[in-house]
């Protein structure tokens, strides 16, 4: 990225061309002087213009010293002193080169050469007239109070310099932060989208897969000596099949699931309640405790998919025969609680799967709780509350 200097630059090279041109102009009228030293003064002019288009204009503000800088202000140097000796005028080229130096070198060896240089304007009138000349008495003051403007105005350059160029590269750090944090942001979001969609197929295309199976496998018991069963069974198959189609769509369009859309919260978990009632000989029955408010959908979501994973665990490791499902107003708050008779675990050492630790995640989201309350051979029961 270019700093202000650099975009203004072409502004410099404008005010370089119009003072060389004055002090040029000032040389070739400048009176009392022979036309020899108005000619080499002239040339000396030109050397110095020549040296900043081959060479100044790359070293235009470099952050150290380097030998081509260095030799680059030693030629303008020369050059000057040759002008100004032959022809005092030529000192009016400094407005042009003192701020060259301050741009091509360190501040404090370009205040140095600076110095040397408006000091070198009365020296050279000493040298050439003698110190009689009547001009030192108005030269010498001019020439102490530049030398102390051109300090100030040298150093206030480079300072205006090195700020833009400590913007710039300040500005460069920033874009590369706010890059690396939007990598670091979509790293996340991505890797939280990928346990959310983890979640969703756990919850519901994984556990729809299951029930197929397992109807499956009392299909092919059942077809010789139950057909009537055997087609009960291959009708449940075939709903199931067409609701876990139903659901990766709605996945894939990122939509409500699909037992929402449907109907209501109520309806959505008596459906999932009765077709466990189908698939299994547990008794299974389903309770709402008064009505319930209107929640977030999110909330929503949240209690459906932990019904579904509680009658899930229900139906491959509980071996119950009774299962109660109840939705209940506690508070502010909704709270689903699933209960079975079953075989239990042993809640010192849980075997957490996917499905308990996605119930957590879950609620978490909503600012919600999960328990688990469970002993060998004393059943299990799953509660989970979400803020209303």
């Amino acid at each position: 990225m270019r700093n202000a200097w650099e975009r203004w630059y072409w502004l410099w090279d404008v005010y370089f061309a119009i003072t060389f041109g004055i002090t040029l102009f000032l040389v070739v009228t400048a009176g009392g002087t022979a036309t020899a030293l108005k000619v080499t003064s002239a040339l000396a002019l030109c050397g110095i213009a020549i040296t900043y288009l081959a060479t100044g204009r790359r070293l235009i503000g470099p952050s150290d010293v380097g030998d081509s800088a260095v030799t680059f202000a030693a030629l303008v140097a020369m050059l000057f002193l040759v002008a100004v000796f032959t022809c005092t005028s030529a000192s009016f080229v400094l407005f042009a080169v003192c701020p060259l130096m301050y741009m091509s070198l360190s501040t404090w060896v370009a205040s140095v050469i600076t110095t040397v240089g408006v000091v070198l304007v009365p020296v050279s009138v000493v040298v050439r007239f003698g110190f009689d000349e009547p001009s030192l008495s108005t030269l010498l003051p001019i020439t102490a109070m530049l030398v102390v403007f051109g300090l100030l105005v040298g150093r206030w350059t480079s300072r205006i310099i090195e700020q833009s160029r400590e913007r710039a590269e300040l500005i460069e750090k920033l874009e590369a932060s706010q890059a690396e944090v939007a990598r670091l942001s979509h790293e996340a979001g991505t890797s939280a989208e990928r346990e959310r969609l983890a979640r969703e197929i756990h919850d519901t295309l994984a556990q729809g897969f299951t029930s197929i199976v397992a109807l499956t496998q009392a299909i092919e018991s059942e077809l010789d000596t139950d057909v009537v069963a055997a087609r009960r069974h291959l009708d449940l198959a075939a709903r199931t099949a067409r609701e876990n189609l139903t659901e990766a769509r709605a996945m894939v369009a990122a939509l409500t699931p699909s037992a929402l859309t449907a109907g209501s919260l109520e309806d959505a978990v008596r459906r999932q309640t009765e077709r466990l009632g189908e698939e299994s000989p547990a008794t299974v029955s389903f309770e709402v405790d008064g009505p319930l408010p209107v929640l977030a959908t999110a909330a929503e979501v949240v209690l459906l998919r932990a019904t579904q994973e509680a009658l899930t665990n229900v139906r491959k490791h509980a071996e119950a025969s009774r299962v109660q499902v109840r939705l209940s107003v506690v508070e502010d708050s909704v709270r689903l609680s699933v209960t079975d008779d079953g075989v239990g675990f042993d809640p010192e050492s849980p075997a957490e799967g996917f499905g308990l630790r996605g119930m957590r995640a879950r609620a978490e989201q909503v600012g919600g709780t999960v328990k688990v309350h469970s002993g060998r051979t004393e059943g299990t029961t799953v509660e989970l509350e979400v803020p209303a």
